[in-house]
């Protein structure tokens, strides 16, 4: 009887509140994420810890950590939250006219810069009631985590070898360039692989501690290395930084063609033999089968598959192709 009193005071939002106040270990920030003010999450908690007998979350520090029940509770929280999710939206189906969903993206702006606007652009038009949130990937980001934890919805991006672990649907492949100056010595001279590899280049900051980037992971396969002086953690600042100076951007020709009407740019063949760059958004086990989650999936299929070459830009341009989608199903 005393199981099933304390059981009768527990609801969804609770729950909710809990899950999400563990796994942010902040109050003011769970309260942000929850669009709530920061007492009722306050007083949520309190309650949470009445009904648990434990105290949840305790400073530690300048800091919160949850105690060991809280820990073993994180789990049990998003499962129980995964189910409500699955129970109720997929038993009425996802009709974007009226549905009131929340999508939570997390990419990078190394995509073509006009990749993100019209996605948010498709899914306002044909899902108006919806919310879009843009979560960047960061050098600190743990973005299997945050797909697992019901943070984000799925990550959108490129990576010489995808995680095994999730699931995965190719988006698009673009031809590798450099972009330089109307004043680089090379775009009135050319070069080869020796002055491109000395060329002063810019880079993106890493996406954590010793990471490589892709360019320099394909470098490394042909024990090459590049003179990186620069780097940068905000991908769309960087044509610009290469239109004043000397810098040399390498990267896929779809982005680098967004820039040359705008900027004293030019693009130039890149003097090293490498791959194309491959895009990807990879999502969780925890919402394949969501109908929303395959919605928003759709939609960003929809706006890779839109993206054409600028008109009037070089015979690589024709290169550029947009890949039929092909997913893997894990059990």
């Amino acid at each position: 009887m005393r199981d099933q009193a304390l059981f009768d005071k527990i609801d969804l939002h609770l729950i909710r509140v809990l899950h999400t106040v563990l796994t942010d270990r902040s109050v003011s920030r769970a309260a942000i994420r929850l669009g709530m003010y920061q007492p009722a999450v306050s007083a949520a908690l309190k309650r949470l810890r009445e009904l648990s007998g434990d105290p949840l979350l305790v400073r530690s520090g300048s800091g919160m950590v949850p105690t060991d029940a809280g820990l073993r509770m994180i789990e049990p929280s998003a499962s129980i939250l995964r189910a409500a999710e699955v129970l109720f939206s997929d038993a009425r189906g996802f009709d974007p006219q009226t549905a009131e969903s929340t999508f939570r993206i997390a990419a990078s702006d190394y995509l073509d810069p006009i990749f993100l606007p019209m996605l948010v652009a498709q899914i306002k038009s044909q899902a108006p009631m919806c919310k879009i949130e843009i979560h960047p990937l960061s050098p600190d980001s743990d973005y299997h985590g945050h797909l697992s934890l019901g943070h984000v919805d799925l990550v959108i991006g490129n990576w010489l070898k995808p995680p095994e672990d999730l699931h995965m649907a190719r988006l698009f492949g673009d031809e590798i360039v450099s972009l330089i100056s109307l004043d680089h010595p090379a775009a009135r001279r050319g070069w080869d692989v020796g002055t491109w590899l000395a060329a002063e280049h810019i880079a993106p900051t890493p996406m954590h501690p010793g990471a490589r980037g892709i360019i320099d992971q394909m470098l490394d396969g042909l024990n090459l290395q590049r003179n990186i002086t620069a780097r940068c953690a905000h991908f769309g600042l960087i044509p610009d930084m290469v239109a004043s100076s000397l810098l040399v951007l390498t990267t896929g020709r779809q982005y680098c063609e967004r820039f040359t009407a705008r900027l004293p740019v030019k693009i130039v063949e890149c003097p090293v033999a490498l791959p194309r760059l491959m895009y990807y958004q990879l999502w969780h086990e925890r919402t394949h089968s969501s109908s929303a989650a395959r919605w928003l999936r759709d939609r960003i299929k929809s706006v890779a598959a839109s993206l054409r070459p600028v008109q009037g830009a070089g015979a690589g341009s024709a290169k550029l192709s947009v890949i039929e989608d092909k997913q893997r199903d894990r059990a």
